[in-house]
């Protein structure tokens, strides 16, 4: 299945969050994506209904299977089309800035032939 972009950005921040501190809420979601907590607000609302996550009784927000996979699946090929591209020259600032972009739009196939190129020449 195939969800949004911007989905995808939310879930693999609230898994990125989730490995810095234990108990992410939506203010922090907002923080660190710069959105208003409004905004976060109304997607965490979505995620729980189409079972992205679950919320506690004091609002922290914890990835479900199908979450953790879409975010697991994001942070992978960030970091690997980020380390593509360091290898080539490109600088870890600018190399993860668009590593971000990529990420959402490489296919499948290229993405795992970058993955095995970088495996046999590293």
């Amino acid at each position: 299945m195939r969800i949004k972009e911007s989905a995808e950005n939310y879930l693999e921040t609230i898994y990125m969050l989730s490995k810095k501190t234990k108990y992410v809420r939506s203010i922090d979601v907002a923080n660190e994506l710069g959105f208003s907590k409004a905004s976060v607000s109304v997607a965490m609302k979505s995620f729980r209904e189409e079972g992205y996550i679950v919320t506690d009784a004091d609002g922290g927000i914890t990835l479900t299977q199908k979450g953790l996979s879409i975010a697991e699946r994001m942070c992978e090929r960030h970091n690997v089309i980020a380390g593509a591209l360091i290898a080539l020259g490109v600088s870890e600032e600018t190399a993860y800035v668009d590593s971000c972009k990529i990420e959402h739009d490489i296919s499948e196939e290229s993405f795992e032939k970058i993955k095995e190129f970088l495996a046999k020449h590293s």
